[in-house]
């Protein structure tokens, strides 16, 4: 298997590979500069593109060796899983419909898996995905970026320490104008594959952005969703997936407390909003308030007080924030930074793997595949309600 070769305590930087994220690809770039910043991984192999000539030529502008190059995803996961030199994670960052088949390939060959999301394009894949994972022993980073924020991480400490009290109401939103016209008819292809049922699923702004949103305030809350009920639109003539989404949320039930209730609003066609992430969390002793296009700055206000903002390494801000950041308070960390924690995480994860009676350190947080199951999950019950005119629909993990 990958990694074998490797002792413990080896802190050598991680050989890992690349299946997608080939010329043109924007996501790859970022993968790669988020696995590099820290100097915790190497980028040794790839099967970057499902065109062979595109994916040599795309290993060749990475430096990579010609012969760890590869034409397909299924050739490298057996390549390198039989190298002394083999990789020990891949990083996986094609179109969602190829996330199930090129993660399993590299699960069965004994190789962790860091996957862009959502997990899948489908629910029964999702699920069979994880079960993969199970049998593996493997580990399973998804890259839901906005969680290695460290104010996100500190509204989540927060949070758990009880400073809100009982959680009552959620708002989650996440508004882009990119695809306001049909650019996807220009021959974009960021807009073309994710506005693609066959290549995207059955969920368009609320597979792409709905799921950060969702993931977002699951991770800072904990709550979990019991019903939803959506309205889902694609204003876009011709467009065939959802370019803007409504979604009521009801929450299962606290301990000693009534359940939370929550609203999510997930667009691509909202002009002046670039990338507007934004997560507001309401209790019984006082509330937050995120938002990503100022990362550095969470709102915190305890009932009956005043607003106070907390700044990432300021007064206020905890271990969680700490941890995860880089340089001075002042100096502005967000979307690589963020990115970057999540394999930094991954990297410490695999490290810890690497020894006898692997247990992974408790201050360790990532997105995992049962995350991903609940994101794919999110997106299917939407389209569900939003088919049935807004009706309440259960999420079927």
């Amino acid at each position: 298997m990958a990694g074998e070769s490797r002792t413990p305590g080896d802190n050598t930087p991680i050989r890992y590979g690349m299946v997608g994220g080939g010329q043109g690809a924007f996501i790859g770039g970022v993968h790669r500069i988020a696995a590099r910043l820290d100097g915790e991984f190497q980028l040794v192999a790839g099967a970057l593109s499902s065109d062979p000539a595109r994916a040599k030529a795309s290993g060749a502008e990475l430096g990579l060796d010609p012969d760890r190059s590869y034409a397909s995803f299924a050739e490298m996961a057996k390549a390198e899983a039989k190298r002394p030199d083999g990789i020990e994670a891949v990083a996986i960052v094609t179109p969602n419909h190829m996330h199930y088949p090129a993660a399993k390939a590299f699960l069965d060959a004994g190789i962790h898996v860091i996957c862009d999301k959502p997990l899948t394009s489908n629910l029964a894949d999702a699920k069979k995905l994880a079960a993969a994972a199970a049998k593996s022993g493997k580990l399973f980073v998804l890259t839901h970026n906005y969680t290695g924020y460290p104010m996100v991480r500190q509204a989540r400490e927060m949070v758990a320490k009880g400073l809100l009290g009982d959680i009552r109401v959620v708002q989650a939103h996440y508004a882009q104008d990119w695809l306001t016209e049909n650019v996807e008819a220009s021959g974009s292809k960021q807009a073309s594959w994710r506005t693609d049922p066959k290549q995207s699923g059955a969920g368009g702004a609320t597979g792409d952005i709905g799921t950060h949103a969702y993931n977002l305030l699951r991770f800072v809350t904990g709550l979990e969703l019991d019903t939803l009920a959506a309205d889902l639109s694609a204003y876009v003539p011709g467009r065939r997936l959802d370019d803007n989404a409504h979604v009521m949320l009801r929450f299962k039930a606290q301990a000693k407390a009534p359940a939370a209730k929550g609203m999510l609003w997930a667009s691509q066609v909202a002009p002046g909003h670039e990338n507007t992430l934004k997560l507001a969390v309401y209790g019984t002793k006082g509330g937050l308030e995120w938002e990503q296009e100022h990362p550095n700055h969470l709102w915190f206000t305890p009932f009956g007080q005043e607003k106070r903002l907390i700044t990432r390494n300021g007064a206020g801000a905890g271990a969680a924030a700490a941890r995860v950041s880089r340089i001075p308070g002042g100096h502005p960390e967000g979307y690589l930074e963020g990115f970057a924690n999540i394999y930094a995480e991954a990297a410490r994860a695999i490290r810890a793997m690497r020894r006898k009676n692997a247990k992974l350190p408790k201050e360790v947080v990532f997105p995992t595949v049962a995350d991903g199951v609940e994101g794919v999950a999110f997106v299917e019950a939407c389209v569900k309600s939003s088919a049935k005119n807004g009706a309440w629909t259960k999420l079927q993990l």
